[in-house]
């Protein structure tokens, strides 16, 4: 089975798609975090980020691995762990750029087919239901107040910056839908037959427990 997770950011999707991977006991792979560290490596090699064709070719040879963790999933990225050092802001900013790379995209797209064939697999990101895997199973679209997504960031990132001010946040949040909304290459848009869920007024576990019901019983298995 595989289940498609789409969203803008701060819409929830990453938590919760972890949450039911572990409930379903299944595999969880974070797409975001694919782009994230493309745009990572791309940086540490001093390569501008509009140089299209030398950060396709980062895209060809970068190697990245998820990882079972104690407390979360570990993204390793040739072979060292960056889960840590792909979540900041910055980075987040340069994925959105990488991101809209026609053959950086197709690299990445490959590869998270090849680690979804297996089955048993929860997916998110922004073109799961529409582009990597347009039969899923399940296919879900995310969707929360751009208020309340930018106030869901703010209280992530002060735990580490507490300079972070909660207006630069929403700035930078309309900034990402925008960019993620009007792009060439797979667009964040929603599938015809994914189910919309509005979490602006839900907590993650109401969340959760309403797509596993969507879901049905596999979640028994």
């Amino acid at each position: 089975m595989i289940i498609a997770i789409d969203g803008p950011a701060g819409s929830g999707k990453s938590t919760v798609a972890r949450l039911i991977a572990s409930r379903l006991d299944f595999k969880y792979i974070e797409t975001g975090s694919m782009y994230r560290a493309v745009a990572w490596k791309a940086e540490r090699l001093g390569i501008a980020l509009d140089d299209h064709e030398r950060i396709a070719e980062v895209a060809r040879n970068i190697i990245i691995e998820f990882q079972p963790g104690e407390e979360r999933q570990k993204v390793m990225v040739d072979g060292e762990d960056l889960t840590a050092l792909l979540k900041t802001e910055t980075i987040g900013r340069s994925a959105a750029i990488v991101a809209a790379n026609r053959d950086v995209r197709d690299v990445m797209v490959k590869q998270q087919q090849q680690m979804g064939q297996s089955g048993n697999v929860v997916m998110d990101g922004r073109d799961i239901g529409t582009v990597v895997f347009p039969n899923a199973d399940k296919k879900f679209f995310l969707v929360a107040d751009r208020k309340e997504r930018a106030q869901r960031r703010h209280e992530e990132i002060r735990v580490k910056n507490p300079e972070i001010k909660y207006e630069k946040i929403l700035e930078q949040l309309q900034q990402r839908d925008h960019e993620d909304e009007n792009r060439k290459v797979s667009p964040l848009v929603p599938a015809k037959d994914s189910i919309r869920l509005d979490t602006t007024q839900l907590s993650i576990e109401e969340v959760v427990n309403r797509m596993l019901e969507e879901i049905g019983p596999v979640h028994s298995q």
